[in-house]
């Protein structure tokens, strides 16, 4: 069984290893480097009465899966970028879903209006979690370099709440 609860300080070690693994796997978000505890502490330290983080566990208490809500600077001051990891071999459990219950009541308490994602368009998983959500496609930005010179585009989605 899974429980979605607050990110803590304590979960960040567990986080930038689920999403170190993801990112050498390739192929699914723009992060091309990898992360450590401290990075991840100094992401969910920036504008905290802005943000959102939840943290999906087992039965054990591992950290199954992360989903983070945050001002982004090209987005206006009603709308949240959204970005969510589930680890790998995880997918399709409904893991996502119940972050996404918890991600979409905090950005309503947090009073934002809409979320945007942001994705690869060659992530067909990623653009269908999103999609079946009830985002929406707005923006797409085509050819975009990421840190390691690949080049992808990328699919911005909306969802209103």
């Amino acid at each position: 069984m899974i429980r979605v609860r607050k990110a803590m300080a304590l979960d960040c070690g567990s986080m930038a290893r689920l999403l170190n693994e993801i990112i050498a796997r390739g192929g699914t978000t723009a992060l091309t480097r990898q992360v450590t505890a401290q990075d991840m502490q100094d992401r969910m330290d920036q504008q905290p009465d802005r943000t959102s983080w939840q943290v999906a566990v087992d039965t054990g208490e591992h950290v199954v899966g992360f989903q983070w809500l945050a001002p982004h600077a090209d987005l206006p001051p009603e709308a949240a970028d959204i970005a969510t990891f589930v680890q790998v071999g995880q997918t399709g459990l409904g893991i996502g879903s119940a972050l996404f219950k918890a991600t979409s009541k905090a950005a309503r308490d947090l009073g934002y209006v809409w979320i945007n994602a942001t994705i690869r368009a060659d992530n067909d998983g990623g653009l269908t979690y999103y999609q079946s959500r009830g985002f929406r496609d707005w923006h797409i930005d085509e050819a975009v370099p990421l840190d390691n010179g690949q080049i992808v585009s990328k699919i911005s989605k909306r969802y209103d709440l």
